[in-house]
């Protein structure tokens, strides 16, 4: 998942009758968290979020803690489930592919889904797939492979699902002066659930006998998975789908709950009346996406949801415990080893969310892809002079360039690709940008997840890391030749800036 820290990440997949959170991030403008706020709509002055507005966001937050885990749980389990299924290289690629196939399900269908049920009955929908992904996966019986890519495939539509309702559900529940904030939470909370999915993996192998420390690796997601459903019981539907489904008293009541003076109530139903009158105005207008109008920002959006992937960035989330081990640790070492990657990929993300509005985008690209071509330069360098003898202190010099990778990702790509994809598109086509990225970004993490085993069983772990490298290259090329800054320049300008006036 890219811009999940994995690339999370990691959505925007989906109807455009929603607030426009961009895949577990928000959109921007000039660097500024979007608030939404209509032109004539005067915010009141902002006060602090009320207790309601807080647990909502948790909640939600929670859900997000839950993809992260399910992105990564999976990286403890791959020596294990070759034994248990028989896995070729290429057979054990697509069984850790499989989720990441559901994630592109659940994020093309769930925005529609939840315009017309509800983004709460859709959490619990959610909550529900991390449970029967969890449970179900946890208790196959061995042998039955294609089960287990069913409850694989189950958990995967919950993360996609996951990645489009979670920042809707949040955006939609917090007054415009904390939305921001809110939102960010739950990018967060999917980065540490990536960091707990390899800590829990670490623990489960120390104490779980080896045959079935998988099953509990996969199993212990329902935890916080029924945790999140129970929480879910004391948190309200949003206002802007009531009031989208003409339930306009409801919308009302649960806003005077969720804000802290009536002014600010006030404040966000006439935001909410505003945003539902644009866009009825827009679905009005018959608009072609994929036309030479719109040509520039649709390679743009490919481009970078493109090379996120092809960073690699999955395939080292994935299968980090893996790459460590052929490298020359210990099993067990090679789990510990994850779990510094994991924070190192908490920290960096958290620190690039503090830079992202005050360095350019480009800048941040920039300094993320020399990151990327030292470290996986650095680590094919690795892999091919110890090829044969691999040792401790190879598996040493892996992990230092697993952590620079993935800092160079955090303040690269991981912090930047939602914001410039949901930033480039015009509003009319905003929607549909974002679903191009998020798909572009998917299908990549799948087809990398899929081919990493082969090609490194193969070639070596030195040519995966080469593959990747050239990509980067490409990258830096793009970035330096190509990509816009679009960090201060308002949404509204955004357009004419890129030279996109004109017929469709």
């Amino acid at each position: 998942m890219s811009g999940t820290g994995s690339s999370s990440s990691p959505a925007g997949v989906g109807s455009e009758d929603h607030p426009e959170p961009s895949a577990m991030g928000s959109t921007t403008s000039g660097g500024r968290r979007m608030s939404h706020t209509t032109a004539g709509v005067q915010p009141a002055q902002p006060t602090k979020a009320n207790g309601l507005v807080l647990r909502s966001a948790v909640v939600a937050a929670l859900g997000g803690l839950v993809f992260g885990f399910d992105t990564a749980v999976i990286s403890g389990t791959t020596t294990s489930l070759e034994k248990v299924f028989h896995l070729s290289a290429s057979g054990l690629g697509f069984t850790v592919a499989m989720a990441t196939i559901g994630t592109i399900v659940g994020a093309l269908f769930s925005g529609n889904l939840a315009d017309r049920y509800g983004r709460k009955p859709m959490l619990y929908g959610i909550g529900l797939l991390y449970v029967i992904g969890s449970l179900g996966s946890a208790f196959t019986p061995g042998g039955a492979h294609g089960l287990f890519l069913v409850f694989r495939f189950f958990g995967g539509v919950g993360v996609g699902m996951s990645s489009v309702c979670a920042p809707i559900y949040t955006a939609e529940i917090a007054p415009a002066a904390h939305r921001g904030r809110l939102v960010g939470l739950v990018q967060g909370n999917v980065v540490l659930g990536i960091l707990l999915a390899y800590l829990s993996n670490y623990v489960i192998r120390l104490i779980a006998p080896e045959d079935v420390a998988w099953r509990w690796m996969l199993g212990v997601m329902a935890v916080p998975a029924i945790v999140f459903l129970t929480l879910l019981l004391a948190v309200p539907e949003t206002p802007r789908w009531l009031m989208s489904m003409g339930r306009e008293d409801e919308a009302v009541a649960i806003s005077r709950r969720l804000c802290s003076t009536r002014a600010e109530s006030d404040d966000q139903i006439a935001e909410i009346r505003a945003q539902l009158a644009e866009q009825a105005e827009l679905r009005s207008v018959k608009v072609r996406f994929f036309s030479r109008r719109y040509r520039k920002v649709i390679l743009l959006a490919f481009c970078i949801a493109m090379f996120n992937q092809m960073s690699g960035v999955n395939a080292i989330l994935y299968y980090a415990p893996v790459v460590i081990q052929e490298a020359g640790a210990s099993a067990d070492s090679s789990y510990l080893m994850s779990v510094a990657v994991g924070l190192m990929n908490l920290i960096a993300t958290m620190a690039a969310l503090t830079v992202i509005d005050r360095i350019g985008r480009r800048a941040l690209m920039i300094v993320g892809s020399i990151g990327y071509l030292a470290a996986l330069g650095f680590l094919a360098g690795v892999m091919f002079g110890f090829s044969g003898h691999f040792n401790m202190t190879s598996s040493v010099l892996v992990l230092i360039g697993l952590l620079v990778f993935i800092a160079a990702h955090a303040f690269g790509q991981g912090s930047v690709i939602w914001v410039f994809i949901s930033e480039i598109f015009p509003n009319r086509v905003r929607g549909r940008g974002q679903s191009l990225g998020s798909m572009t970004h998917w299908s990549f993490a799948a087809l990398t997840t899929y081919a990493f085993p082969p090609v490194v069983a193969s070639l070596g772990g030195g040519i995966a890391f080469t593959i990747f490298f050239v990509f980067m290259c490409g990258q830096l090329l793009w970035v330096l030749k190509v990509m816009p800054e679009t960090k201060g320049v308002p949404l509204e300008e955004m357009e004419a800036r890129l030279g996109l006036a004109g017929d469709d």
